[in-house]
């Protein structure tokens, strides 16, 4: 199957920064064949995430360190949190902008974050089975444990030994 005339021509042109910033405003998933130096354009790779927060997977690492750049798409998509780098990786305001989209990237966060009760009750409301990534504290939690349990019952064997003896959640999975 050939290839796509806007990937053809963002190939040829992938050097030109007007032509690039151009396309990505418009498809921002060719910043993919965008030279290296124009991935690491602040104002090309921005651009290109407000067209498509997808779009992150293909910015430099440096620009994966940019607060601004990845909030635009973790806030939209939550899954692409998984390319934040650097100190964005504690940052809870931005795991939290993620969560409240996809509960699922608690599994990309660190363990200090798998340990915060705001985060992990936001994550397990959003998506119940990801209490499995939940740190042991709180896989003892009964109120994150019942949110869980009230989601999703298969969520019962990923609470903590102690939780699972609780009379209310016994009865509830």
């Amino acid at each position: 199957m050939p290839e796509p005339i806007e990937i053809i021509e963002m190939k040829k042109n992938f050097e030109n920064s007007e032509y690039v910033l151009k396309t990505v405003k418009e498809n921002g998933k060719l910043l993919e064949f965008a030279s290296d130096e124009l991935r690491n354009d602040r104002n090309i790779v921005l651009e290109a995430v407000k067209n498509n927060p997808e779009a992150l997977e293909f910015a430099s690492d440096k620009l994966k360190e940019d607060r601004e750049i990845v909030y635009e798409s973790v806030s939209k998509l939550g899954w692409t949190y998984c390319y934040a780098k650097g100190k964005l990786l504690k940052d809870k305001q931005l795991l939290l902008s993620g969560l409240k989209v996809n509960g699922q990237i608690l599994y990309y966060s660190n363990l200090e974050m798998r340990n915060d009760k705001e985060l992990v009750k936001i994550a397990v409301e959003n998506k119940p089975i990801i209490i499995k990534y939940a740190s042991k504290r709180l896989k003892e939690d009964k109120e994150i444990g019942l949110i869980a349990i009230n989601k999703d019952k298969s969520c019962f064997k990923f609470l903590g030994e102690k939780l699972k003896q609780d009379e209310e959640i016994k009865s509830l999975s």
